[in-house]
């Protein structure tokens, strides 16, 4: 199934839901007044826009997160936001609802591209704070490593201890061992 067909599907089940629960959305003539005096920054005009689509956005980001209600509230805030600062005069129902659904994916896919720069960042930060660690101390890491070695070579029983000699010391093979 195409992303288009999909989205489509999305939308008739989220239509039917908002039906069931009670259809808040203005009508044409309504909304073409809300968008209106939302670009004219009326607070009350954007308070209806919430009441009427909030809800429904969210649902339309839950399903698009896939059931991740944290990504969901997060997309849901930027969508506001970008609506805020982006909104434009709409006449239809239709055009309005898929300018709404692009920005909530918009704000979707830029959260989670956002997050996963977080988190490789954390990685990167994380791996060369143990590389600048191991490095403290003013002596070689490999002399620090060396020590290490053999404080746990002593721990190991006199077979294993000279298993280990055998293939990472002396460099024989399993076979020769």
């Amino acid at each position: 199934m195409t992303t288009a067909v999909k989205c489509l599907v999305l939308d008739d089940a989220l239509n039917q839901l908002q039906a069931a629960d009670g259809d808040t959305r203005p009508t044409s003539s309504r909304l073409a007044q809300l968008t209106r005096a939302m670009r004219a920054g009326d607070e009350a005009a954007y308070r209806e826009f919430h009441e009427a689509y909030g809800p429904r956005l969210y649902r339309y980001l839950l399903v698009v997160a896939a059931g991740n209600e944290d990504a969901a509230r997060e997309a849901l805030q930027s969508t506001l936001v970008r609506v805020v600062r982006h909104i434009k005069a709409f006449t239809d129902e239709e055009p309005f609802w898929n300018w709404l659904t692009v920005l909530a994916r918009s704000a979707f896919l830029d959260h989670t591209r956002k997050q996963r720069r977080y988190f490789a960042f954390l990685d990167r930060f994380t791996s060369h704070a143990q590389t600048t660690h191991l490095n403290k101390g003013g002596g070689d890491a490999d002399m620090q490593l060396l020590g290490l070695l053999e404080q746990n070579l002593v721990r190991l029983s006199s077979e294993e201890r000279e298993l280990v000699e055998q293939k990472y010391f002396q460099r024989l093979s399993v076979r020769e061992i």
